[in-house]
């Protein structure tokens, strides 16, 4: 089976994270756990990285290998790859900086962008993994016209819109090319926590009135969040608390009466790549007696994105071989927090298999 050349597009923690388990598992099979058995077509073992893009002047010229560790990039050094021949090139910058994240990222006016598409032809590419800040639209958008135009699918781990921009779904679907987007849910993170106990009111005919959730952390993604904008919201309001409050609510029969706020709260750089979150859900029960629910959490922020990412470059891949271009309805839904078609969890993996068995979106 041939490998799945990788391109990473922001070489940060989730990166990190992700070249780190890719790498490992090669060196170690024993030890795979976090991804999906389903998948047979590739093994995790197959993803082949041989590009990184970032605008870190840090970053930039070095092998992926060393800019996984480079700082601002604080996520927990688990496992540390050999050389890769996979040099960081730069990009443009375009809106990538447009917030605090600037003054932690160094950058230098005398490394000038690369010729991307060009470098993703001479790479040969298949899938190219986006994870830029969040609220980098231009960016974004940049990148996966590049990549659609070297050939290559695309994995939208961010909140801007890909997979519901029609111009790119077009061009996905020419080229035969598959789109997944967008914002991946982490593997146990407080959002997918937060959209099983929601479902769970209605499952047991208890009904959900109010919900509550707070994240923090000291990644770079927090400082990036927590930037205030021109009109005064901060940058989390860019699609983050949208596809969030999406994901938990979406499937809930009451959904528009429901009182929901999720926020990112602070940046708190000490702690590094870990996240905390808590979760408050409030509601009745038989008789009209009230529920309520209050839990907190803690993971390493990086690797619980990294794990969905690598089966979701696993199904491009398959999806590459198919020539199925456009939107990969089954991944989306089951991967990413803001997808075209919201379904329940169980339903939407259930998709995902009969996709992968060729029952659907052949």
């Amino acid at each position: 089976m041939a490998n799945i050349n990788t391109c990473i597009v922001g070489v940060g923690d989730v990166a990190s994270a992700l070249v780190q388990g890719v790498e490992n598992y090669k060196e170690h099979p024993e030890r795979i756990i976090g991804v999906l058995p389903e998948i047979k077509d590739y093994s995790i073992t197959d993803i082949n990285f041989v590009l990184g893009i970032d605008v870190n002047a840090k970053k930039v010229g070095k092998d992926l290998s060393e800019a996984i560790f480079t700082e601002p990039n604080c996520n927990i050094e688990l496992f540390r790859p050999r050389f890769l021949d996979a040099p960081v090139i730069k990009g443009p910058i375009l809106d990538g900086l447009a917030s605090n994240i600037k003054n932690i990222i160094p950058f230098s006016e005398e490394q000038k962008p690369a010729d991307i598409t060009n470098e993703l032809k001479k790479r040969n590419v298949d899938v190219v993994v986006i994870l830029l800040p969040t609220g980098s639209h231009r960016a974004v958008k940049y990148y996966v016209t590049c990549a659609l135009e070297a050939s290559a699918s695309v994995v939208n781990g961010m909140p801007t819109p890909v997979a519901k921009d029609p111009e790119l779904i077009k061009k996905a679907e020419e080229r035969n090319l598959s789109l997944i987007g967008d914002d991946v849910k982490s593997q146990i993170g407080a959002t997918i926590i937060h959209r099983s106990l929601a479902n769970l009111f209605p499952l047991r005919g208890a009904v959900l009135e109010r919900t509550i959730q707070l994240d923090w952390g000291g990644s770079s993604d927090f400082c990036n969040l927590l930037t205030p904008m021109p009109n005064g919201k901060l940058r989390y309001e860019e699609g983050k608390r949208q596809s969030k409050t999406e994901s938990v609510i979406s499937r809930l029969p009451n959904k528009e009466r429901i009182e929901c706020q999720i926020s990112a709260v602070d940046y708190i750089p000490f702690l590094k790549n870990q996240k905390e979150a808590y979760m408050r859900l409030e509601g009745k029960i038989f008789g009209g007696a009230p529920v309520r629910i209050d839990i907190t959490m803690f993971v390493e922020d990086g690797n619980n994105s990294a794990g969905i990412i690598a089966d979701c470059i696993r199904v491009s891949k398959i999806a590459k071989d198919r020539k199925i271009g456009g939107i990969l309805h089954s991944a989306c839904s089951f991967f990413c927090k803001h997808p075209p078609e919201q379904l329940e969890d169980e339903a939407a993996k259930r998709n995902l298999i009969e996709f992968l068995q060729k029952k659907r979106e052949r």
